[in-house]
């Protein structure tokens, strides 16, 4: 009996440590704390709250901030690019300065020379010139890539005329079909007037490349139009108003460089009345392997222009 006793007095004291604890032992404990999962919940909202207010000012003050041109030419030659207004060069010393470029930097001599040019497309009224593409023969070849012309004739004489000048196919109605299947891929396609009724059906399929008299691509004179198309310059407007394209090659005489680019302005110009005011609003030179240089416009734009700015103040006296 005593050790049954002893035994149950164990039981009691042992009963806490496995879970169940002794109603005099509940009095002394203190009461759980309650769950803190909504404070907590609100506390992160009001935290989001107020660390997205400190980004929408700093997006503010960023937008507000301008960066303000210290000098307009360096004094040295290392300076923070974006302290000073961007240098413009004349044509002539900026080809010259590209092929001192090319000496320092040991890149190949014969690199192609690119210009992009921004145009203003804007005309009165609200109303924009339409982006164009054309091609232009430069007055110095740069390249000895030809283009593939098609010639569209149904005479035999003529035929043997574009077959004589290098046009890569001469054919009539019977090409027609073999176009629309995509058999006959070349790059440009010039024809007669006598068989432009019958070309309708690839008017949607070539587009701009449709054989048309305001593009040079119609007329009787065959070796007129297969020279222009097989060595010219093809160039288009990208963007709405800007035009990427290549001029010559690096090693060719400055003259040169100069004259094919003075051939793209006159012809780009065309596009555009003079009345209007200029055409071409920046002009960046650059080669293959150098950072681009701004251009002068001056005596870079057609006379027809100089000639109006300087009849416009005899008028208003």
């Amino acid at each position: 009996m005593a050790a049954a006793a002893a035994g149950r007095c164990l039981w009691r004291v042992l009963a806490p440590r496995r879970g169940a604890a002794a109603p005099g032992l509940q009095r002394c404990l203190p009461a759980a704390p309650p769950p803190r999962r909504p404070y907590a919940a609100a506390a992160a909202k009001t935290a989001k709250k107020s660390s997205h207010k400190p980004k929408q000012e700093e997006t503010k003050k960023k937008k507000g901030t301008l960066r303000r041109l210290l000098m307009s030419k360096p004094v040295d030659d290392v300076y923070l690019t974006w302290c000073y207004e961007r240098p413009s060069y004349d044509v002539e010393v900026a080809v010259g300065m590209l092929k001192k470029f090319q000496e320092l930097d040991f890149t190949y001599p014969k690199q192609y020379v690119y210009v992009n040019i921004t145009l203003d497309m804007a005309l009165q009224k609200k109303k924009k010139v339409d982006p164009f593409a054309s091609i232009v023969l430069l007055p110095y070849r740069f390249t000895d890539e030809m283009n593939k012309v098609l010639v569209f004739t149904e005479n035999k004489e003529e035929a043997e005329i574009a077959q004589q000048n290098g046009a890569a196919l001469v054919g009539g109605v019977e090409l027609i079909k073999w176009i629309l299947e995509d058999e006959i891929k070349v790059d440009f396609y010039v024809a007669v007037p006598e068989i432009m009724p019958k070309l309708i059906p690839l008017k949607s399929k070539l587009r701009r490349k449709y054989p048309s008299a305001k593009r040079n691509s119609m007329g009787c004179d065959i070796p007129k139009m297969l020279q222009l198309f097989k060595e010219g310059l093809e160039y288009a407007v990208e963007d709405e108003h800007l035009i990427k394209t290549r001029i010559a090659r690096l090693d060719m005489p400055t003259e040169q460089i100069v004259a094919n680019l003075n051939a793209i302005i006159q012809d780009i110009c065309t596009f555009k009345p003079s009345s209007y005011g200029p055409f071409v609003q920046k002009l960046v030179i650059r080669s293959s392997t150098s950072e681009g240089l701004l251009l002068n416009l001056d005596g870079l734009l057609p006379q027809v222009e100089k000639e109006e700015e300087e009849k416009n103040p005899e008028d208003e006296e």
